[in-house]
């Protein structure tokens, strides 16, 4: 399978933004009287963001009263810290330089705010880089729609038909078979606490940043 692009999901895909996201949530809790949650359990729903997040640290959701107050100061303890201990997946810089220098197009396209994805981006030194950067305030619609996807299609100018994505959450993949884009789930990444990736309906499974290379 030859295809002409690659997007990415960020957190949990890219980069492994799970410890800045918990200090922020444990920063809270604490601010609140509860005890700090470890990372492994809150690694396991980073990839859904604050509404995860919330849901983990307080049993909050966004209809209950206060999510909203809640979800403010959560980020405002997010953007203090925002990339004090966030890298790039071990692999993921190699495999950039792997489609940079194959002249493959590649983008990111995640459902994180983009006051926070395009300092980070910016940060982890990709700015340069990315043919694209569809953060989750960029389209009417978030993931699982296939909206963001069919947005960064457009801006690279590439069919989705000739896209890769990858990512780590079930959403990723219900986005891309949305938008006829073949859906790669990333093993490494955060996977949430649902049913397994293999249920998903994706494309492929790797285990590797690398792995990624052979659909390509």
């Amino acid at each position: 399978m030859i295809r002409k692009a690659v997007l990415f999901d960020f957190d949990g895909t890219i980069a492994d933004t799970a410890p800045d996201l918990g200090r922020a949530l444990n920063r809270q809790r604490i601010a609140h009287d509860q005890p700090p949650l470890s990372i492994e359990l809150i690694r396991t729903v980073a990839s859904a963001g604050a509404r995860g997040l919330l849901n983990l640290g307080f049993g909050l959701k966004p209809d209950d009263p206060g999510y909203q107050v809640m979800r403010e100061e959560f980020l405002s303890f997010y953007t203090e810290q925002l990339c004090q201990d966030t890298r790039l997946f071990p692999g993921i810089p190699e495999l950039l330089e792997q489609l940079d220098d194959q002249a493959i197009p590649w983008g990111i396209v995640t459902n994180k705010p983009a006051r926070f994805t395009r300092p980070l981006i910016h940060l982890l030194g990709l700015h340069h880089r990315a043919a694209c950067i569809i953060s989750g305030d960029d389209t009417t619609y978030t993931k699982p729609h296939p909206e963001p996807l069919l947005t960064a299609c457009r801006q690279i100018n590439v069919a989705p038909d000739h896209c890769i994505y990858l990512g780590d959450d079930i959403r990723d993949v219900q986005a891309s078979l949305a938008a006829g884009i073949k859906p790669i789930v990333a093993l490494y990444g955060y996977l949430g606490t649902g049913d397994p990736p293999a249920t998903w309906g994706a494309f492929e499974l790797i285990n590797h940043p690398g792995d990624l290379l052979r659909y390509i």
